[in-house]
């Protein structure tokens, strides 16, 4: 919540140095007033923090374009042609409907698994169909998002991407990830989040409450859970995790849309049937 402002100003800087593009920018505040610090941009401040996903949400309704490109305060383009690269790529491939550049890291570290939206991670550098999504850099068509319904705003954090990349296959399109164009992002262990292994869990079962048809989205909760089982060492974090699960089987996902049998079968062409 306005706590890096120094790679904010590097994140913007970074969008309005881009070439053969016209953008409209605007600067959301989740839960702070972005207009303190960036004096003279458009801006949106939200008084209270309504989680990543509404924030984005937010600022979508705030400007304009036929594509809505959505980037995270400590990311940033690695080129001044990154914008007009990904827009041309859907300019010439109608069929895909959302795009995740290749992240590169800012700074030490290796590239983690969930930057590669794809089930068999393969060479990042080749480019193929996107599954899941790194949500920290996303090019969508706006008829498109507006026709999804945009993020889901109760996620607050954690597995909206999923979803949203879900219902581009649901509309008819494919998701894809763009190996050839980079944005840079600081190595960071998610579960630094106080919250990491709540939400994470909770979104997994409202992911599959919200957008998977039976008997996949019983796959699909069962799944996770073992998985989780398997991997999280820390008595706490198990304990939270569990916690989260059974908070998604009892609460409200909120209203969601299912996947057509076509969609499931096409994120299955594309390396991923939405049971893992």
């Amino acid at each position: 919540m306005g706590k890096r402002p120094v790679e904010l100003a590097r994140a913007l800087d970074s969008i309005k140095a881009q070439v053969d593009v016209v953008v409209d920018v605007v600067i959301v505040g989740n839960g702070w007033d972005p207009a303190e610090t960036f004096p003279g941009e458009k801006t949106l401040h939200l008084p209270e923090n309504l989680g990543i996903p509404a924030g984005r949400n937010a600022g979508a309704s705030q400007v304009t374009g036929d594509y809505l490109f959505f980037l995270d305060d400590d990311a940033h383009l690695d080129s001044p042609d990154a914008l007009s690269s990904l827009v041309a790529q859907m300019e010439s491939h109608s069929i895909r409907g959302l795009i995740q550049p290749r992240v590169v890291p800012d700074g030490a570290g290796t590239v983690p698994r969930r930057w590669i939206p794809r089930l068999r991670i393969g060479d990042p550098i080749e480019s193929s169909p996107a599954t899941t999504l790194w949500e920290g850099a996303v090019l969508i068509r706006r008829e498109l998002f507006e026709s999804i319904g945009g993020w889901p705003s109760n996620f607050f954090y954690a597995h909206e991407g999923i979803e949203l990349v879900w219902q581009v296959y649901n509309e008819g399109f494919i998701a894809w990830y763009a190996a050839d164009v980079t944005v840079r992002h600081p190595v960071i262990n998610p579960a630094r989040h106080r919250e990491f292994y709540r939400l994470n869990a909770r979104n997994r079962v409202w992911l599959a409450k919200r957008n998977l048809p039976f008997p996949i989205s019983i796959f699909y909760v069962l799944v996770w859970l073992l998985i989780s089982l398997l991997r999280i060492r820390s008595i706490g974090s198990l304990l939270s995790w569990l916690g989260g699960f059974f908070n998604g089987v009892f609460s409200s996902a909120g209203k969601g849309r299912k996947l057509s049998w076509r969609a499931v079968f096409a994120l299955g062409r594309a390396g991923r049937f939405p049971i893992i």
